[in-house]
């Protein structure tokens, strides 16, 4: 794995952790059988070092996880334009990763993950949403391998 270049900017595991956890969204990178690159924004969450998110039972990018099970992960945090600098304050996390249809208790769990990331004051109805379309969504992980970031604050 190649370490970021701006040595200056590198974060720490935990300071990169943190970021990756805070995220509001992430693009996923997967490549198709014949080599074409895809990215993809999604919602997500962060736990036990692994990603979560839920998508449809097929598409593109479940094609091509199940040619290439390798990804990349990008989440961008906060930003700052500073206009009068020509720079940009930030905050970035990559990944790289192993993606795979999760089952049983861990999708319940991570169904349940997502739920208390982005509707926190709606967890009964949150529920009976999941129950309701429950077989309509595969859940899916990244188990990381690699984890940096950078940031400029």
């Amino acid at each position: 794995m190649k370490m970021v270049r701006r040595k200056d900017r590198a974060i720490d595991l935990q300071d990169a952790l943190a970021v990756l956890a805070a995220g509001e969204y992430g693009v996923l990178s997967t490549v198709g059988r014949d080599g074409q690159p895809y990215g993809v924004p999604l919602s997500y969450t962060c736990k036990n070092r692994c990603i979560y998110f839920h998508c449809a039972l097929d598409g593109h990018k479940i094609e091509n996880i199940a040619s290439n099970p390798k990804v990349s992960f990008c989440v961008v945090g906060r930003t700052n334009i500073l206009p009068e600098k020509f720079a940009t304050e930030y905050e970035s996390v990559v990944v790289f990763g192993v993606a795979a249809e999760v089952h049983g208790a861990e999708r319940s769990s991570a169904l349940v993950w997502l739920l208390e990331k982005y509707s926190p004051g709606f967890m009964a109805e949150g529920r009976a949403y999941i129950e309701q379309k429950d077989k309509a969504v595969k859940v899916m992980k990244i188990e990381i391998n690699h984890i940096s970031g950078k940031a400029r604050r």
